[in-house]
């Protein structure tokens, strides 16, 4: 039950460290300095005088919020830090809240914690299927290479051409891969789009060079070689400090591709489904169907 009667002169001398808070009928011992560590926030006004705070039969200061997801928020006041499980599902509950409190700096901490979340982490469709066909067919490339002056031979070389066309029911997968994988041309990195205006399907096709094959003469056919951005964490002295950043890995065969797809497809809670022509031979497959779980 709430002391409704409490006035504001009452709470101001009352407000003295430890804090006890009761926050939707969880309890929390506190201090002022932590509540009000963001002082243009609503806690911060509440617990500097600003507003007069209710208070419980037990004498408890009381919010009338979800006092589970209030734990998370008080641990960010202590420590300056947004500290949660491997596997959070509750992002957009905590961001109500931390809108509905005015903490703006740990807005910014969840919209990071958001950008870099996997997607089944933000949500996705059960059942979401993933469907992938892919191909590989050499050919035989002629060119001249020059020796000199007027002086020309003719090589011949081969060449892998790469093909894997995707479709998937869930197109925020679609464009998570339009964001991990791109080409690799003479004029730069050049990003992937779906090839559908529904955006649920993506084909890529990708040449990487022959070490027989200069790079001008490869540049001259057009072709594209693949990359994939992989992230890179490293530790900068002398304070331990967590560096992500990212690095390109270019992807020289079928087998390099598919085993990159199913790492991103699995971590985003996708299954193995089905696999042709061999189900033991996943890396060499010709077809591939997943399910998400």
């Amino acid at each position: 039950m709430l002391n409704l009667n409490s006035t504001e002169s009452n709470n101001s001398d009352c407000l003295r460290d430890p804090v006890s808070l009761n926050v939707g009928g969880e309890l929390y011992t506190t201090t002022l300095d932590t509540l009000t560590r963001c002082r243009d926030s609503m806690l911060g006004a509440m617990f500097s005088g600003q507003i007069a705070p209710l208070r419980d039969r037990r004498g408890n200061v009381f919010i009338d919020r979800d006092g589970k997801v209030f734990r998370h928020i008080l641990n960010y006041l202590r420590s300056s830090s947004l500290d949660l499980p491997d596997v959070y599902s509750e992002l957009p509950l905590l961001r109500r809240e931390a809108d509905f409190f005015q903490i703006r700096p740990l807005l910014e901490e969840i919209t990071r914690c958001e950008a870099s979340a996997p997607l089944s982490i933000r949500g996705g469709p059960l059942g979401a299927m993933l469907m992938v066909d892919v191909d590989c067919k050499v050919r035989v490339l002629h060119f001249n290479l020059r020796r000199g002056p007027e002086n020309y031979e003719l090589r011949t070389c081969s060449v892998r051409v790469f093909t894997a066309n995707l479709f998937c029911t869930w197109r925020a997968f679609v464009g998570m891969l339009c964001e991990r994988f791109s080409y690799r041309t003479s004029q730069g990195f050049s990003s992937l789009h779906p090839s559908n205006p529904g955006q649920n399907r993506l084909k890529l096709e990708w040449v990487p060079r022959p070490e027989e094959l200069p790079q001008d003469q490869y540049n001259k056919q057009r072709y594209r070689a693949l990359t994939i951005f992989l992230p890179e964490v490293e530790q900068v002295p002398p304070d331990d400090i967590m560096d992500t950043r990212h690095s390109q890995q270019e992807i020289r065969d079928m087998q390099g591709f598919v085993e990159e797809l199913l790492s991103l497809s699995l971590a985003e809670g996708f299954k193995v489904d089905l696999v042709t022509p061999d189900p033991k031979d996943i890396l060499n497959c010709n077809s591939l169907r997943l399910v998400k779980g």
